[in-house]
This record gives structure tokens, sequence and C-alpha cells, in this order.
């Protein structure tokens, strides 16, 4: 089943615009922000940060985020180990080393092995909105859209936020839609206060 929220972005593209003038380069990007609310999202409503394999569902204690990463083969998943451990910067390594030996075709079997849940964001491709399949035998997989200048109503008025829609798609026989629900406000209330990121 599939469940979608908008989360404005204001805050955490200022946030960031900050870092990059004071880091340059190596400020961590949106996409980095992105994987870490979704890992302490995870903690917050660790439902989602299980499998099943059959009858038997597993729970786990550690957060492995997969991110799809295009390369001109195709699209591969490799893995940030304990994402929820890591502060930003650690996920902003972890990315950036994955990512380049990704597109370097220099990835081993293990990179790819043993997420827990999986982000996919097509956002940097113009993709406004859409549904991603479920990487079995994961319970869920986050969808991620473009941040766009939109009209939203504020105390009454109209006003221009920068917004993102996140659609989860999640597996029914693990987790149910309440549990969806409270990993899409966990995951909103993070990006959209994102200092808690780097706590």
């Amino acid at each position: 089943f599939y469940v979608s929220v908008d989360v404005e972005l204001d805050a955490l593209l200022a946030l960031r615009a900050r870092w990059k003038a004071a880091e340059g380069d190596g400020a961590p990007s949106v996409n980095d922000c992105l994987v870490k609310a979704a890992a302490l999202a995870l903690v917050a409503v660790p439902a989602l940060n299980a499998s099943i394999d059959g009858e038997r569902l597993r729970q786990y204690s550690r957060v492995d985020v997969g991110v799809a990463v295009a390369i001109r083969s195709g699209l591969v998943v490799p893995v940030v180990r304990a994402a929820e451990r890591l502060d930003l910067a650690g996920v902003s390594a972890a990315l950036r080393d994955l990512t380049e030996r990704a597109r370097s075709n220099k990835l081993t079997p293990d990179d790819y092995r043993g997420g827990t849940f999986t982000v996919s964001n097509l956002g940097m491709l113009g993709v406004q909105q859409f549904t991603a399949i479920l990487n079995p035998p994961q319970a869920g997989i986050l969808a991620l859209g473009a941040a766009t200048p939109q009209a939203v109503v504020r105390d009454g008025a109209l006003a221009v936020a920068t917004r993102m829609n996140a659609t989860l798609s999640a597996d029914h026989r693990v987790v149910d839609g309440a549990d969806a629900a409270r990993f899409l406000g966990s995951l909103k209330r993070l990006l959209e206060n994102p200092l808690e990121l780097m706590a």
C-alpha cells in the first residue's frame, strides 16, 4: 500500500546554503539529509525497519539504508550501514563513496547486501511524484520527488513554500497504515526542523 505527504524544505535549503558557503563542495547535500532523516524516522517507527520471509517476520536493530543510484547500465542500490548511528557528515561521506564507486563500477557484492529499507530520490531528474516498487524482502521504500516552489495557505493568506512529495510504499503483511503515517510524520518533522538531523 502507498501513503504520501508533502514536506516543506525551505528551512533545510536555507541551512544547506549556509553549510555550502562555509564548507563548499564538502557540505552535506539535500539527498544526504533525506537519507539521514529516513534513518532517524525508522528509529522512531521501527516497525518499518523489518522484512518478511515467508511467514517469518524479522525486526532489525540496525538501520541499513539502501540508496538507489542511477548508473549507465541501470540502477543499483548500495547500502549505507548503520545510518542512524552516523552523523550527517558520516552519511554524506558514505553516500559520496558509494555513489562514486557505483558510477566507476567498483562496488562489491557486500555493498548491495543487507539493506533494511530503501530510499529512491528522482527529484534531481525533475520528477514531481512517483511510487516506488518494494525491494523484497524489505517492508518499505521511500520515493522522493523534486523540491519545487508551490502556493500554500499560511495563517489564512497565500504564501510560497518549497515543497517535496514523499511517498512510502509499504508491505501490509509487516506494517499497517498507522505505522506508515507515523513514519512519514516523523520524516516530515525532521526535514522541516533540520537542526534535529545534526543531533
